[in-house]
């Protein structure tokens, strides 16, 4: 520890008590003096760690690092926490007690394996829509399905609260991991052991940059990755690109942050700024409010940035007295902060190697769609850009009590994009009672919803006098957890679905949330669309997205007026009004002060965990097996590798490892049927990870997928989870080309277009290729998060250089692949981080092609993982030599 830079923190004690901190200002200004007031926020933040944990011998270089710019060299991050959901927190956990049963099979002791670093776990992706938001009875109703269809997976998470030291469990029906980090478990500023210090944290989930927004590090990782944090291990980086948003300009009166998140994240994403940790600032962030910022903070993976920060000022301080905070912890953040430089006034001379620039006054009402979260489409465009239809036909199709096409047949508010973010759900509620008031109804086919992040929102909704409001439109309380927006919208009414298939309507969703990747919302919803939680509202009553929202007649009122939007779209001030005298500090103490009452428990009886042979949710985990199933452990040939798909740009997690529900159909479905369980209770992919006999036949198993080795007669891609089983050239269900290829012990490889991996952060992308057999993924780009995560489970990730793609080397998937330089013991010689590698196609026609290569391992950390076999037998065989 760097004892030299340890001061007593000044104007700030506990109890009459000193509390320290670690001086980064004068460790920077000892190596460049006048250096640390050019720095950005996250450089302060990062320097500060390092002179909190590195060894003193290499702190000087480490440091350099940051001030210089330097982006060749590997530094150790150490996170303050790790937050998890129940799926990869629980997927993360079952590792652990998979890694525990290798450490005891090995003769080392297994209680040792625990998370080092506080973490914490969230039940909150479990919950799935099954009684809508017209049910009274829904949220009990939802609750006690989930606990039916959950029991084992709850099972052994409660055994995971006894078992292993540092984690804390919330659990099922309490909110939203990001919404409950947002308003109660991050401190902004952290106070351990006498000394304060920055929040940091990882999360597994994409949407963790959530909390960004309070002036926190806090990025997404995958599972994988947050289990090297948890076992106290650094998450060795590289000092990313740091890109200035100076935010000009104030919003229009009528606008909601969803509206400018969209539009934001719209340009971003035409910025390039994946991987980057973004920090915004200048006049218009200063406007913004806690929960403004939250909501662009939140999109940040949407538009491919590895974090999005804002500077801690005013607006923070407030928002953590308004969300019940202690004082003495308002008190440390605001005195920490601007006694290190962390206040927004002492960064007005920080230095970006690039600003962009977004104005805020120029956004309009707006909508993301209909596919995905960067297509922004102003509502005014809808009709004419977006669907090209005869609107008059699908009004006389509705006069004749049919659903028209282009049916809205889910209307959900929902995740913690939106929920969070008070002025929204305001918003949403006096859209309600407006409509209600006109005599305005949700179309009988709309299957509504209102889940939000948090039960403060009922308490303030309620003091509003809002959510009768609500409830009378269909838009009640259905739980509160990631529903919708996680592909866990539940079933339709049968009716409705049989009239959907036997007329082959065009019927979407309208969502308050983040994601509306293809195939994820609903398998009866063909396109979903992105929008405020009012215009969720709006658009449950028109029906249709066949409809102009800001021009068209939603109805009549008693007098036979026409009412169109803006007669029932409440003003700025009106909203404004209401938060401030309904949003109240003791709401969130009413909530929190319980939920995060612990209390004692008895530690369980065994260190080992005892697993269910029939479970299709638990699992021990194969990753360890140098034989038999799964043989993780088995030596890589990187030889004679053939292609399980040849993909395009822009394939999602959704597409590798779907989250949403289970249908019949499927080869998921298939096997649960096979083990006994009822369709009823088939749950979601997401909820089945913790048993990798069920996760794996989720890999492509989205029907949406576009394989190009699978064409139709006319030469067109075929959509579907399809697979050519090579050298055959028999076409099948993608599962049985993996069973077929498994059997063969055939190494497999996948070749893809630009940005391969974007979306959640999902283990199973990566653990499910590599159960399959997939050596070696080529594309033109990996998203951050998947390619770390491939990285952990040893597939190695090779990038096209020099412009060049799988169209320039025409491959058809009839190919078979070599990576050069691999040694009898399937390992790289002479492997350096971002080096230069070779890939030897040979043709069918025994033509061979040289094909040079960018390794996308990218620090000397990823390597050593790699050459392990992944970050699981590394763990193993770190711990063994480590406890020998």
């Amino acid at each position: 520890m760097n004892y030299q830079y340890r001061k007593p923190l000044p104007g700030y004690k506990v109890n009459g008590i000193n509390v320290d901190f670690y001086d980064t200002r004068e460790a920077v200004e000892a190596i460049a003096p006048g250096a640390y007031a050019k720095l950005p926020y996250t450089s302060r933040v990062l320097a500060e760690q390092l002179v909190r944990k590195c060894d003193p011998a290499t702190l000087t270089d480490s440091l350099k690092q940051i001030i210089e710019v330097k982006q060749d060299l590997d530094f150790p991050w150490y996170p303050a926490r790790v937050v998890c959901h129940d799926i990869l927190g629980q997927t993360a956990l079952v590792d652990l007690a998979g890694l525990r049963d290798a450490i005891a099979e090995q003769g080392g002791d297994p209680a040792k394996v625990n998370p080092v670093v506080p973490t914490q776990l969230i039940v909150d992706h479990s919950l799935a829509v099954e009684a809508p938001g017209f049910d009274p009875e829904a949220f009990d109703k939802n609750r006690a399905i989930e606990d039916r269809r959950n029991e084992q997976r709850f099972h052994f998470i409660e055994w995971t609260k006894t078992a292993f030291k540092n984690v804390d469990v919330i659990p099922a029906g309490n909110g939203i991991m990001h919404q409950i980090n947002l308003e109660k478990m991050s401190p902004v500023i952290q106070s351990r052991d006498g000394v304060a210090f920055p929040d940091t944290c990882v999360g597994t989930d994409s949407h963790t940059p959530h909390i960004d927004a309070l002036g926190v590090i806090a990025i997404g990782v995958g599972g994988l990755e947050a289990e090297t944090v948890m076992l106290g291990r650094p998450s060795m980086m590289r000092l990313p690109d740091i890109i200035g948003v100076k935010l000009t300009g104030k919003r229009q009166p009528g606008i909601t942050a969803t509206d400018m998140v969209l539009a934001i994240t719209e340009f971003l994403r035409d910025q390039k700024v994946v991987s980057s940790y973004l920090e915004f600032f200048g006049e218009g962030a200063k406007t913004l409010t806690i929960g403004d910022r939250a909501t662009i903070s939140n999109m940040t993976p949407e538009y491919g940035a590895s974090a999005g920060m804002f500077y801690i000022d005013e607006q923070t301080i407030d928002y953590l007295k308004m969300t019940g905070r202690e004082p003495e912890q308002v008190e440390l953040v605001e005195t920490y902060a601007k006694h290190t430089g962390l206040w927004a006034d002492d960064l007005v001379e920080a230095q970006y190697p690039r600003v962009i620039e977004f104005d805020l006054s120029t956004v309009t009402r707006n909508l993301a769609g209909p596919s995905n979260p960067h297509r922004r489409l102003a509502t005014s465009d809808l009709v004419s850009k977006s669907i090209a239809k005869d609107l008059s036909t699908c009004k006389e199709q509705e006069a004749n009590g049919q659903m028209p096409d282009g049916a809205v047949i889910i209307a959900a508010i929902t995740s913690c994009t939106n929920t969070s973010n008070p002025r929204n759900v305001v918003a949403a509620g006096l859209i309600a009672k407006r409509a209600n008031e006109l005599g305005l109804v949700r179309k009988p086919w709309v299957k509504s919803s209102f889940a939000p992040g948090s039960k403060v929102a009922k308490l303030y909704l309620e003091e509003a006098g809002l959510l009768t409001e609500m409830e009378k439109l269909g838009f009640g309380i259905v739980g509160y957890a990631c529903t919708t927006c996680n592909g866990m919208s539940g079933a339709l009414d049968p009716k409705i679905q049989q009239e959907i298939i036997d007329r082959d309507l065009y019927s979407t969703a309208v969502l308050s949330g983040n994601r509306n990747f293809d195939g994820r919302i609903h398998p009866y919803a063909k396109q979903a669309f992105l929008a405020s939680p009012p215009l969720v509202v709006a658009y449950a009553i028109a029906g249709t997205m066949r409809f102009d929202i800001e021009r068209d007649i939603l109805g009549q009122d008693q007098k036979g007026n026409d009412i169109t939007l803006k007669d029932i779209w409440p003003s700025d001030e009106e909203i404004d009004a209401i938060v401030a005298s309904c949003v109240k500090p003791e709401q969130f103490k009413k909530i929190y002060t319980p939920m995060f009452d612990l209390g004692a428990f008895e530690p369980a009886k065994s260190p080992l965990y005892d697993w269910d042979l029939t479970s299709t949710y638990i699992r021990r985990p194969p990753y360890w097996n140098k034989e038999g199933e799964g043989a993780m452990a088995g030596i890589r040939t990187m030889k004679g590798m053939v292609p399980l798909a040849v993909l395009g740009d822009n394939i999602t997690t959704d597409h590798l490892s779907p989250s949403n529900a289970i249908q019949l159909d499927s080869a998921a479905g298939a096997y649960l049927a096979k083990m006994g369980l009822p369709e009823a209770d088939f749950n979601s992919y997401a909820t089945h990870r913790g048993d990798h006999l069920t996760a794996q036949r989720a890999t492509f198993a989205n029907p949406k997928l576009f394989n190009e080795m699978c064409k139709d007669d006319n030469g067109e891609v075929k959509q579907g989870s399809l697979a050519r089983i090579e050298p055959e050239g028999t076409e099948s269900r993608m599962w049985e080309a993996i069973e077929t290829y498994m059997q063969r012990k055939q190494p497999l490889i996948i070749i893809a277009g630009a940005d391969y991996g974007q979306g959640s952060s999902r283990d199973w992308a990566a653990k499910g290729v590599r159960l399959a057999g997939v050596e070696v993924i080529i594309s033109e780009g990996f998203e951050r998060i998947h390619r770390t995560n491939l990285v952990g489970m040893g597939v190695l990730p090779l990038e096209f250089v020099q412009g060049e793609t799988r169209h320039t080397y025409h491959i058809d998937g009839t190919e078979t692949f070599d990576v050069e330089g691999v040694n009898s013991e399937g390992h790289i010689e002479n492997m350096t981080p971002g080096g230069t590698m070779s890939v030897l196609m040979t043709r069918r026609s025994g033509e061979q092609v040289e094909i040079p290569v960018k390794c996308r391992l990218d620090t000397a950390e990823e390597v050593s993982v790699y050459a392990a076999g992944g970050v699981l037998q590394k763990f193993a065989n770190d711990f063994l030599e480590s406890n020998a």
